[in-house]
């Protein structure tokens, strides 16, 4: 069977990990075997870099500089898809990950400053242009969001609300250019009402895989998405 690569994205605080681990447990029931992994910190490489990039403000990390901070996560990046979510993959394994590239577009691009192209292509380079099949946007006003986090704040969660209102914003963007790999889900109704708009739309994704489309996409198919989903290509958009 397939592989198949699904991301969970949206600012902290909307319920990716809830829904994450629900996902797994539902796949599993239908005889899937599942792979779960994040962003950043997939690899013991990556959990180092984590340390580094999400760290307490106490801890005087705030000022890593934008570009040098886009190149950490590139660099996490890469190790992640090298070492866990391509083997993966070509075992025929369900990946869902917590977090990936659309992270750094809307944090770094959106939040920092930076162009979406810089980050984009970068990250596409990153992963020689693997995107997932579907990514799951949780969103939800961040101040909402932020009063649920139960634990001391990061670099990021600490960067302010117009910073947190920026990135929001550039992950509904982000979803509204690739309509076909998104799918936006109101976070603020119940975990149950989340879980069944995912619940639903996995399904029909897994029919549609069970036909013979592959579980990842790349940066060519998003050019031009009549095509059937293909393997990555490497070229950035």
């Amino acid at each position: 069977m397939a592989g198949l690569f699904v991301s969970f994205e949206g600012v902290d605080g909307v319920g990716k990990t809830t829904q994450v681990e629900r996902l797994r447990q539902y796949l599993e029931s239908r005889g899937r075997t599942v792979l779960v992994t994040r962003e950043p910190g997939g690899t013991p490489l990556g959990a180092t870099l984590r340390r580094l990039l999400l760290r307490n403000v106490a801890e005087d990390a705030a000022d890593i500089a934008p570009r040098a901070e886009a190149l950490i996560f590139a660099a996490d990046r890469a190790q992640h898809v090298a070492e866990t979510i391509r083997p993966a993959l070509a075992r025929g394994e369900v990946v869902i990950t917590d977090r990936y590239l659309d992270s750094s577009l809307a944090y770094q691009a959106g939040g920092r400053e930076l162009t979406a192209k810089e980050i984009r292509d970068l990250s596409m380079w990153a992963t020689n242009g693997l995107l997932p099949a579907r990514t799951y946007l949780l969103d939800m006003d961040p101040a909402a969001s932020h009063a649920r986090l139960q634990h001391d704040e990061d670099r990021m969660e600490s960067a302010g609300d117009d910073f947190q209102n920026r990135t929001r914003r550039a992950f509904l963007d982000l979803a509204a250019d690739e309509p076909d790999r998104f799918r936006v889900i109101d976070a603020a109704q119940t975990v149950e009402t989340v879980w069944e708009r995912i619940r639903e739309d996995i399904d029909r994704l897994i029919d549609g895989l069970i036909d013979g489309s592959a579980g990842e996409t790349s940066a060519e198919s998003v050019k031009a998405t009549e095509e059937p989903v293909g393997k990555s290509s490497g070229e950035s958009r």
